[in-house]
């Protein structure tokens, strides 16, 4: 199943001129690609998006291949520069405009990398690969239904914990880091909302839900989501998510 593509020429108001020309390759419903699209939109980049289906193995293709060996989405390209990695295109593209998001001060620069490490490393293992792909995705399911229930045991514990320092992490502040929205909310909101695909209910880290609420009031948030929205409601077709699963465990005990 293919989920519907985002706008190809999404065109928020005030765009910034970046110099050159800069194309992404992206799958709309990808958790690492979202972000960037999101940041361009709201920061008025103008970018010329082409859709890779991952669906559909189109990463896999020779053509693709040749611009980036780890066949793998979101991939920029600058004129004849080539980046790969969620974080880094953020990063680069916020500095490209100057963006307020991204801010200069030292200190500031190194608590918005902490951040976004802590999103790809911790929270991506433990949260997206543990609890989310492992349902969702048949490449990283486990061979057998008694090992992936073992598996999903492990990760459950760990995503809470993850969960958890994320809650405290964030506080009473609008955003992950301040006052001000910075990369590292486009970069988080991305992963965390990855756990919508298996109805993974965010509501008893409060911090966690009212932020990603925040994030969600964004004015061009519905747009960029839509390929995802696709996909979530054909794993809901499925049966697969957390919910289901739970109701299904109800009907059997009556």
């Amino acid at each position: 199943m293919t989920p519907p593509a985002p706008s190809r020429t999404i065109s928020p108001p005030l765009p910034r001129k970046a110099p050159g020309t800069l194309r992404l390759h992206y799958d709309p419903a990808s958790t690492t690609c979202r972000p960037i699209i999101l940041f361009a939109s709201e920061a008025g980049i103008p970018i010329d998006y082409n859709l890779v289906d991952l669906f559909s193995d189109e990463n896999r293709s020779d053509w693709y291949t040749r611009l980036t060996p780890n066949q793998a989405v979101p991939l920029l390209e600058h004129d004849d520069f080539v980046l790969s990695e969620s974080s880094a295109i953020l990063k680069y593209l916020a500095d490209l405009i100057e963006s307020p998001a991204y801010p200069k001060e030292l200190r500031a620069r190194a608590r918005i990398n902490e951040a976004m490490d802590f999103f790809n490393t911790y929270i991506m293992r433990d949260f997206v690969y543990g609890l989310v792909y492992s349902r969702v995705l048949a490449h990283y399911r486990m061979p057998n239904a008694a090992v992936q229930q073992q598996f999903i045991a492990l990760h459950e514990p760990r995503a809470a914990r993850r969960l958890r320092a994320l809650d405290a992490w964030i506080g009473s502040k609008p955003f992950i880091c301040g006052d001000q929205i910075t990369i590292a909310d486009y970069f988080g909101s991305g992963v965390i909302t990855a756990g919508e695909l298996v109805g993974f209910d965010l509501r008893p880290w409060n911090n966690v839900w009212r932020w990603l609420n925040t994030m969600k009031s964004l004015p061009t948030w519905d747009e960029v989501h839509a390929g995802f929205y696709g996909w979530r409601s054909a794993v809901e077709a499925q049966g697969i998510g957390i919910k289901q699963k739970q109701e299904k465990k109800k009907e059997e005990r009556a």
